[in-house]
């Protein structure tokens, strides 16, 4: 799914009118997905509380109120009594509900005098054309709306929040619990500055011009479920252990052989055809007893002193593997020889930034860092969209892969795309998930997927997962392995 900037989503709105949807009519099939989905989840709610503002975000309010109340649900409509100048299609959509005496419509004042938690309030007041700071009468309202201990539903975007930029640090939001967007998802969906307002994200299609969305061009991404089932390769009947690539995952150390245990088994798990892992002689019952379907290459005594070339193998590097002298020695030495692909992440990247050999990393490699990483690689920045703008910079200026770890990951390529993983939750925010997305990637480069692809997939199969194991053990019980061993269930519901 394309991402894109909210004067392209106006252009788009634009596109659909020019071929023979009216505007009105189109936002009366906006207000009616979005009826469809709140009656559906909110179906035993008494009372929805509707904020519409005097743009085209407030005509969805308005047709919003309208509809609910004619499936029978009490409503309250507030305004700004004030200011009355409404847009066309808004201003058609008010007059109607004005003509319902069941609806009472109230002034943004009133709110103050709202503290009913068992009603549903819906923000209807700014939309995805927000470009300029909120005046203080919204700002009130908005805290004021924040106060109030009931679910709140934003519709399109939160008020207050840009489609496509940073806020300031402390500005007024709306924080919803869930936003019901039409047709993309927004930039500020998945940065955490902005993105911690929106709850859950429900896209709903209200069919925008088709023509118009695979013609524009935008270098921001969704890793939704279409593209994988695009990626995804089901297993040939003709094949053997050759066929489904060799992988050698290199790690661990005395006291953190866990990691390059669990970056192991994820590569068998995600369909490896053979699997090594290089680790200190001090793992190998451990390593051997665990995970009998790999094979054991040891290397040193409690740390890793020689990373040995094999051909035709795939390498995973950096879980567990530790900064000793010996080990950085031996990580360094194997890039100066090594140019074909591999996964760095860890210490691995420790390692690299703390000597400066980003040089040394070989053209379409994969690198996996969470944001503390990225900075000890490429520097300080001051939020996730200026990281993101960076991590394209170096992407290209490097050529390689970066997977910029978060609560949504992104994949940026060196053409400068940047794919948003909206899968994953935060019972993965524990040790051991990022040694198991090494695997995972390595498995799936072994295997020959592209190495675009191979990210792609490799990150929502590892947020997929992560789902799995949150539904059955809880955000706060689940453990990597649990992941783990989830992620056959993933290919199960692919195939």
């Amino acid at each position: 799914m394309k991402i894109l900037t909210a004067n392209q989503i106006k252009n788009c709105d634009t596109a659909t009118i020019e071929n023979g949807i009216s505007s009105i009519v189109l936002m009366e099939k906006a207000a009616t997905k979005c009826c469809d989905w709140i009656i559906d989840y909110f179906r035993n709610s008494d009372k929805f509380l509707i904020f519409c503002g005097n743009g085209n975000n407030g005509g969805d309010g308005f047709a919003i109120a309208r509809i609910l109340y004619e499936k029978g649900f009490d409503v309250e409509v507030f305004i700004n009594k004030d200011n009355m100048k409404f847009s066309r299609e808004a201003e058609i959509n008010f007059k109607k509900i004005k003509t319902i005496s069941g609806i009472d419509v109230k002034d943004f004042s009133e709110v103050f005098n709202v503290n009913d938690e068992k009603s549903i309030i819906v923000d209807a007041l700014l939309g995805y054309g927000l470009n300029r700071e909120l005046s203080d009468d919204f700002k009130n309202l908005i805290k004021k709306l924040n106060q109030i201990k009931a679910q709140k539903i934003s519709i399109d975007i939160p008020a207050g929040l840009y489609a496509d930029k940073i806020i300031e640090e402390n500005s007024t939001v709306f924080k919803a619990d869930f936003t019901l967007t039409f047709q993309f998802y927004k930039r500020s969906f998945l940065h955490p500055e902005t993105g911690k307002f929106c709850g859950k994200i429900i896209v709903l299609n209200i069919d925008l011009d088709k023509d118009f969305i695979n013609e524009v061009e935008t270098d921001y991404f969704v890793i939704d479920d279409e593209l994988i089932k695009e990626i995804y390769k089901p297993r040939g009947d003709f094949s053997h252990k050759g066929t489904f690539g060799k992988s050698i995952l290199v790690g661990g150390s005395y006291g953190k052989m866990g990691a390059i245990l669990m970056s192991t088994l994820s590569a068998l798990k995600t369909g490896n055809g053979l699997t090594f892992t290089i680790a200190p002689e001090c793992g190998n019952v451990i390593l051997q007893s665990q995970i009998p379907e790999a094979m054991f290459i040891g290397s040193g005594k409690n740390y890793i002193d020689k990373i040995e070339i094999q051909e035709k193998a795939v390498y995973g590097i950096g879980p567990g593997l530790g900064k000793e002298k010996q080990t950085q020695k031996a990580l360094l030495e194997f890039l100066e020889s090594y140019n074909q692909y591999v996964v760095l992440d860890a210490d691995a990247l420790n390692i690299l930034a703390e000597n400066n050999k980003l040089n040394l990393i070989p053209k379409n490699a994969v690198i996996t860092p969470h944001p503390l990483e990225f900075e000890r690689l490429f520097g300080k920045t001051a939020n996730s969209y200026e990281r993101i703008e960076l991590a394209k910079q170096k992407a290209k200026e490097l050529q390689i892969f970066i997977i910029l770890k978060d609560h949504h990951t992104a994949v940026i390529t060196p053409e400068k795309k940047v794919f948003c993983n909206i899968t994953g939750n935060s019972g993965m925010a524990k040790g051991g998930s990022g040694d198991v997305l090494t695997g995972i990637l390595t498995s799936l480069i072994s295997q020959k997927y592209e190495i675009e692809k191979s990210c792609i997939f490799g990150v929502w199969l590892h947020g997929k997962a992560g789902d799995f194991a949150a539904q059955k053990f809880s955000k706060e019980a689940m453990l990597p392995t649990d992941l783990i061993n989830k992620i056959g269930e993933v290919f199960k519901s692919l195939s």
